[in-house]
């Protein structure tokens, strides 16, 4: 039984959880949206808020704190150019999730997340 267990595993290992959430997270800075499965948006979502809520204010500790998540200096710097603008008058709720239909090979439920 699952009961009470949190977090999401997506069938893989705690190290290819974090090398897809850290190539997520770079994808989505980069490209401001993009087209993935249902389950890893939803799997993204959360971390995504977290950093875009450090990233409100920019200090050397929240650069240090979004690059040991993201491991990629160009997305941290892409990020913190439009992230205090962005998102400095937000409180929370800074990523959307469309769904958009199945996909036509496995018929898994796809889904768009953007940066709001």
């Amino acid at each position: 039984m699952r009961h009470r267990k949190s977090g999401m595993k997506l069938n893989r290992t705690a190290e290819e959880r974090r090398a897809l959430l850290r190539g997520l997270l770079i994808s989505l800075i980069q490209h401001q949206k993009i087209k993935t499965t249902y389950a890893k948006a939803k799997f993204l979502q959360p971390e995504m808020d977290k950093l875009a809520a450090l990233a409100r204010e920019d200090s050397p500790h929240t650069r240090r704190l979004v690059l040991s998540k993201l491991a990629n200096k160009d997305a941290m710097r892409l990020f913190f150019t439009y992230a205090p603008e962005k998102f400095g008058g937000r409180d929370g709720g800074f990523t959307r999730i469309t769904r958009l239909g199945f996909r036509q090979g496995d018929a898994a439920e796809m889904a768009l997340i953007e940066l709001v």
